[in-house]
């Protein structure tokens, strides 16, 4: 169970002397000559700029337990209308609920700090609590990103504050250690110490998840603090934690920094994140697609569908196209395309290199500005592949096939009506009424188009074709049908 970490002290669980002791006795020699003998002096200079966030937030409704129903007129009306009234099973009203949390000061001359949406989301009242006991109260929230469960707070400082630099996340290796400063369990001025467990985690919490796994001991209430490296650079902002008790069992996401710097910078300018949009579908290459393609698994982005009009159909990206690097940026893997792109200016014409039926191709794209409508826009319906022929029910498009089904009068190709059970088909979630558009890159008009397709690939020694196919709710996808 992922759980976001900024939350009302609950308990503590303590360690006792003989299990600390056993620790030691087993720790082996390397680990403690090549550890950090103390980190005391780092968390000195740092623990200053980490701040401890209390939010207040009025809540409308009953409070209590709500009152039981006795019939009207009953001897025992009046009875429970005064107990229940003195407990507070009535509605009392509005009342505030509130919540802890942890930040870190990025410039102290301007009192801007940076902590997790998650964290003073729906707030009425943000205090932020320093180390030093003193307490400023938030005069804007400046931006938020949901996405990235971020945001930054402005304040008044009456003098310099503390602050802390960025460093770089991409320079950090897995094994290296980190420390993190925060507010866990509303316990302030806590410092923790572990290693980057892994990189690149994808927990599935927004579309441009990357982030850093650390043991470094991270609990509720340090949500927006600071994960720093051994020179005190501020290289992730802690996010969340697995545990299925709510307590740290070592496994920890930060944002990485080189994410949050672009997104606090786009923040503290216009006050809301703009990124970049390049108007396609993608999907991951697994292992029967790239059989087919002829590139390894896990080989850059597969282009299923482009939006009409938009910079890669501008461009002269296709579906099929396989994208390999973006703005000079390896593409390894589906995930970081929009990563890249995202972060990637508005108005800037990039590089892209793709490979298109086995050929690379490099071409040039103007990087347009992501909005909602955009992100929302369906793909252009045209070009779409699906699996095989063995197992497919066909039959050209009509009209009332397409009243039937729903389909889209620009689509082309061959509808399903029918799979077998009982063929790999049956096992590819096709589904009667796709409509295959396309077999081995090449646009499918009839079923006989279809049948020279896959004899073809039959011929050419391959043992799957590659469909690209137009889903009855507008969805486009490829998949691999082995044709024997």
């Amino acid at each position: 169970m992922f759980r976001m970490t900024g939350s009302p002290f609950k308990g503590v669980a303590l360690l006792g002397a003989s299990a600390i002791m056993a620790f030691v006795l087993s720790a082996p020699p390397a680990l403690a000559q090549r550890g950090p003998q103390s980190v005391a002096p780092i968390a000195e200079k740092l623990i200053d700029a980490v701040v401890n966030i209390s939010t207040s937030q009025t809540v409308k409704g009953p409070q209590g337990v709500p009152l039981p129903k006795v019939p009207k007129g009953s001897p025992f009306e009046d009875l429970f209308e005064d107990f229940f009234s003195k407990k507070g099973g009535r509605p009392q009203g509005d009342r505030k609920v509130s919540s802890l949390g942890s930040g870190f000061v990025i410039d102290g001359k301007e009192g801007l700090v940076v902590t997790n949406n998650h964290v003073i989301e729906g707030a009425d009242e943000i205090i932020l609590n320093f180390n030093d006991g003193s307490k400023l109260k938030v005069d804007k929230v400046l931006g938020r990103d949901t996405k990235t469960d971020l945001a930054l707070l402005k304040v008044t400082p009456k003098k310099p504050l503390s602050a802390v630099k960025f460093g770089s996340s991409t320079t950090m290796r897995v094994g290296d250690w980190v420390m993190a400063i925060g507010n866990p369990f509303g316990l302030g001025g806590s410092v923790t110490v572990g290693v980057v467990s892994a990189k690149q985690r994808d927990i599935q919490s927004g579309p441009y998840d990357d982030y850093i796994q650390t043991d470094a001991s991270i609990n509720k209430g340090n949500s927006g603090g600071p994960l720093f490296n051994m020179e005190g650079e501020v290289i992730g902002v802690n996010t969340a934690i697995i545990s299925p008790s709510g307590g740290s069992i070592g496994i920890g996401f930060a944002v990485p920094s080189d994410s949050a710097t672009s997104v606090i910078d786009q923040l503290k300018q216009f006050g809301e994140t703009r990124r970049g949009w390049l108007g396609v579908k993608i999907q991951s290459i697994t292992d029967d697609i790239a059989e087919t393609l002829g590139v390894k698994e896990n080989t850059g982005a597969l282009v299923s569908s482009v939006t009409a009009d938009g910079p890669a159909a501008k461009a002269g990206i296709e579906a099929g196209d396989v994208i390999l690097k973006f703005d000079g940026k390896d593409v390894s893997t589906v995930r970081g395309l929009p990563r890249i792109v995202a972060q990637t200016p508005i108005g800037r014409t990039v590089d892209v290199e793709l490979l298109r039926k086995g050929q690379k191709k490099s071409l040039k794209v103007l990087v347009a500005r992501l909005v909602e409508e955009e992100a929302d826009k369906k793909s252009a319906p045209e070009k779409v592949p699906e699996k095989a022929l063995i197992g497919l029910k066909l039959t050209p498009l009509t009209d009332e096939l397409r009243q039937k089904f729903g389909i889209d009068a620009k689509v082309k190709g061959v509808v399903v009506t029918d799979i077998d059970p009982a063929s790999p088909a049956a096992n590819k979630n096709i589904k009667a009424g796709d409509v295959i558009v396309e077999a081995a890159q090449e646009q499918i008009e009839s079923v006989d188009d279809l049948g020279k397709a896959v004899e073809k690939v039959r011929k050419s020694g391959r043992k799957q074709v590659l469909l690209r196919i137009d889903g009855a709710k507008g969805d486009t996808r490829f998949v691999a049908l082995p044709i024997e």
